[in-house]
């Protein structure tokens, strides 16, 4: 059995299914994570309400790495323009397909041009190395396989650290610290499922407790 990718839903609150449905997009996002990551659709549905300042025509379609910057750095001024914000670190995973990340970002729209509040319920565990709150990882998708199905610890760097992120941030150190980060959350999920169900693993309890018996 293959568990190597994640399941493709949509993850988003009916209330912002309904909204996306209402504003007649030129293409439904039906992969939310695919479809969201060039930012075409994101600056689509900005020009709904502020027409004048992202003209679709302005946009690419493309999905290559340099389209999808073009696209979010144009993006990112015409936001400015409006005082208006999005979060840096899901523009970031959602760029590179990261677990939860366009679920979130296009929460945050629905948020800006309907005034009203969002609820997120896609991401329920998300924690991040560098920023608490935020983890685009398939953490919670693969604590949902069977033990012997999930990932070892290289496999699990190659699903979280994406070649794109790596093109984008070149640095050779700002990506070993990813990896590590990638590597240490592996090494204590790991240890805590042996500490919780050692049987699985054939793990001996402590002397200690043995003595204790």
């Amino acid at each position: 059995m293959f568990y190597a990718q994640c399941p493709k839903t949509t993850g988003l609150p009916r209330e912002v299914v309904k909204w996306l449905r209402s504003l007649d997009l030129t293409l439904y996002p039906k992969n939310v994570r695919r479809d969201f990551s060039s930012g075409y659709l994101v600056a689509e549905i900005f020009s709904r309400y502020y027409p004048q300042d992202f003209p679709e025509h302005s946009y690419d379609k493309g999905t290559s790495l340099s389209a999808k910057q073009k696209n979010w750095s144009r993006m990112e001024r015409s936001l400015q323009k409006q005082n208006l914000h999005l979060t840096k670190e899901a523009v970031d995973g959602t760029v590179h397909c990261k677990p939860g990340a366009a679920e979130l970002l296009v929460q945050e729209v629905y948020e800006i041009l309907t005034n009203r509040s969002r609820t997120i319920i896609y991401i329920s565990s998300v924690r991040d190395a560098e920023r608490p709150g935020l983890d685009f990882t398939d953490r919670e998708y693969q604590e949902r396989l069977p033990t012997l199905a999930r990932p070892t610890a290289s496999t699990a760097i190659k699903s979280n650290l994406a070649t794109t992120e790596t093109m984008a941030e070149p640095d050779v150190s700002t990506n070993r610290r990813k990896a590590e980060v990638i590597l240490r959350r592996h090494l204590e999920d790991r240890a805590a499922e042996r500490a919780l169900h050692p049987g699985r693993f054939k793990v001996e309890p402590p002397l200690g407790r043995l003595a204790a018996k």
